[in-house]
Order: structure tokens, then C-alpha cells, then sequence
């Protein structure tokens, strides 16, 4: 009993801290409130470390009580034996595995943050490292997704292996930046091709018309516009459009075989989509499996880390989730020492 009520003193002293500490806080909000523009910070995430940890939270849940210190202690020391090792191999460096995601939609708009992500791995990489990107996107429009595709060629540029891992799908546009992989993989039901152009405009000319609403369009350039959604589509102007959307598909078709110059483009460049083992036998990927799976067998030799951009949090918001945090694990580890007391007792 006179040990819970000293774990529960020290917990309202830690209460009492951070309480102080949201107080001043608030001071500093109050003070760089008008900062404008959005904030973004680079996150990095040692994913073997983090594996590692899982591992052992498992490991010290299936041991019996009474056992779980003896195991604490084995990890303790696996922890120095590893530190002694790596100081003993200072000059040896284990080669790094980068690890980006892509998660696309219609105008592709995080194109700008991992434009900026790629910019931060090539200043950073060494010869021998990889770059691994877990992509998901069922494409949109061809300006966005060109410049996105033109992203990952920089891997490529600047001399770096890269993988892209597909779980989901990669189709047309999210396809038009896999192709470009050094080695795509791809899970067993994961959705790829769709090499095609597709394009849709209404028309209600014929409606207004009935109700007597005329439209004028005026243009300079004799195809400034070919097909409009008010006034009357002429079969010249259907015939541009159609024209236009061919090259743009002979541009897509290109931009595949350049990088996969062995796959037969003329038969899956027909608008198609197919499942991770048809795409792997059609020749649109190169392995089949999935990036978690990768990821883990990555970390048996090399360090795999995972970064992105993200906005940054007003300062008051973050305190108040450290806050938060801080009090859940207070009371976490608050009650981790009751369990473990009671068990030492029986």
C-alpha cells in the first residue's frame, strides 16, 4: 500500500509539472500566433527499431510474470553487446534503405511534398543505398501525374536502386510512375495497367436551345477549343479532341517502354487493368509480394528508414496532445508497477 501511495505522490508531481508547463505555453502561443504560412517538418523513423520493439512488448507479454525481469535483463544485454559490436565496426557503414509513400489522388497534389522528400534523399543517400516507394494512386489528370512520374526518374538520375512496392493499385497515372522503378513489386491482388486515356465532356446545347438561350464562343486559334459543354460541337472539333487524346496515349506508351523496354506494350496499352499475378505474367511488374514483407527482409541487412514531409501542428495543439500522452503513460506505467507488484507478491 505505502508503495502505491508513493507511485501515486510522484504521479501528481508529474501532473503538477506539466501543468506548469501548458501555463507557460499558452504565453508562448499568445506570442507567435500571427506567424503565417504552413509549417512542415521532415520526419524520419527507424523501422528497425521500431520491428525490434514490437517484438519484445510481444516477447515480454507471452512470458509468465515472473519471468518478464529475467527477459528484461537478456534485452538490456543484448542492447550493450550490439552497442559494442557497432563501435568495434565504426568504420564499417551498413548500407540504407529509404522508404516513401505516395498516396495519390485525382490532381495528384502530394507531388509537391514528395518532390521535396526525394530532394532530401538524394542529398542524403550513399552509393549502395536503395529507395523504396509505397505507392497507391488509380491516377487522374495527365499534367499532374507527368510531373509526379518525372519525380521518380530523379531516383533513377541520381544513381540510387529504387523499388516500388504496390499493396493497392498503380493505374494509368499511379502506373505511369511504378514503370519507372528499377523493380516493382507487387501484391498478389494489387491492381495495375490501365495504359489508356480517357477523357468526358457534357454537352446541353441541345437543351438550352430548346429554350431559346443562345451561347457565343469566341476564339483566336483555330483549336483553341474543340468540344464545349454550351454550344455546338462540330464533328471537326470531335475529331481534334480524339486526335489529341491519341497522342497523349502514344506519349504514355513511350513513356513505358523506355523504362520497361522488354514488355509487349501494344498488348496491355489497351486501357486494361490486371491483378498482381496476371500484371507479374503480363510483364508489368517484376516480383510478386508485398512492401511489408520487403521492408522486414530489407531490415535483415541494412537499415531501413522511413521519411516524409508533414505539416506541423499549432503549438498549442501539440502541447496539449504531449500533455495527453503524458498522462497515459503516467498512468500506463503507474499501473504496469501495481501488476507487476501483485504478481512479485504471489
Amino acid at each position: 500500500m505505502n508503495e502505491w501511495l508513493m507511485d501515486m505522490g510522484r504521479f501528481v508531481v508529474q501532473m503538477s509539472v506539466l501543468t506548469l508547463l501548458v501555463v507557460v505555453a499558452v504565453v508562448v502561443v499568445a506570442r507567435i500566433r500571427n506567424e503565417a504560412g504552413e509549417r512542415v517538418r521532415l520526419r524520419v523513423d527507424e523501422l528497425n527499431d521500431r520491428l525490434e520493439y514490437r517484438r519484445r512488448r510481444l516477447a515480454l507479454a507471452a512470458t509468465e510474470p515472473n519471468a518478464r525481469k529475467r527477459l528484461a535483463k537478456a534485452f538490456r544485454r543484448d542492447d550493450k553487446s550490439r552497442s559494442r559490436a557497432s563501435h568495434k565496426q565504426a568504420g564499417e557503414t551498413r548500407s540504407t534503405v529509404w522508404v516513401l509513400d505516395f498516396h495519390g489522388d485525382l490532381k495528384a497534389t502530394a507531388v509537391g511534398r514528395f518532390a521535396e522528400e526525394i530532394s532530401a534523399v538524394t542529398s542524403a543517400a550513399s552509393e549502395g543505398d536503395e529507395v523504396v516507394i509505397r505507392l497507391e494512386s488509380a491516377g487522374g489528370l495527365v499534367h499532374a501525374y507527368g510531373l509526379a512520374a518525372a519525380q521518380v526518374d530523379r531516383l533513377r538520375e541520381a544513381g540510387l536502386n529504387t523499388t516500388v512496392c504496390v499493396d493497392k493499385v498503380a493505374a494509368s497515372g499511379g502506373y505511369l510512375m511504378a514503370c519507372a522503378a528499377d523493380q516493382l513489386r507487387v501484391a498478389p491482388f494489387a491492381v495495375l495497367g490501365s495504359i489508356g486515356v480517357v477523357a468526358q465532356l457534357p454537352n446541353v446545347h441541345r437543351l438550352l436551345k430548346r429554350h431559346d438561350v443562345d451561347v457565343e464562343l469566341l476564339t483566336a486559334g483555330e483549336y483553341k477549343r474543340t468540344l464545349t459543354v454550351f454550344g455546338e460541337n462540330t464533328e471537326e472539333g470531335r475529331e481534334k479532341f480524339q486526335s489529341d487524346l491519341e497522342h497523349i496515349h502514344e506519349l504514355f506508351k513511350q513513356h513505358v517502354v523506355e523504362r520497361r523496354p522488354r514488355l509487349d506494350i501494344e498488348s496491355v496499352a489497351t486501357g486494361e487493368v490486371w491483378y498482381g499475378r496476371d500484371a507479374l505474367e503480363k510483364g508489368l511488374a517484376d516480383v510478386l509480394g508485398t512492401s511489408e514483407a520487403y521492408l522486414v527482409e530489407r531490415m535483415k541487412e541494412a537499415r531501413v528508414v522511413s521519411l516524409r514531409l508533414e505539416a506541423r501542428q499549432p503549438l498549442g495543439k501539440r502541447l496539449g496532445m504531449a500533455v495527453r500522452e503524458g498522462v497515459e503513460g503516467g498512468i500506463e506505467r503507474l499501473v504496469e508497477r501495481l501488476d507487476a507488484s501483485r504478481w512479485e507478491k504471489r
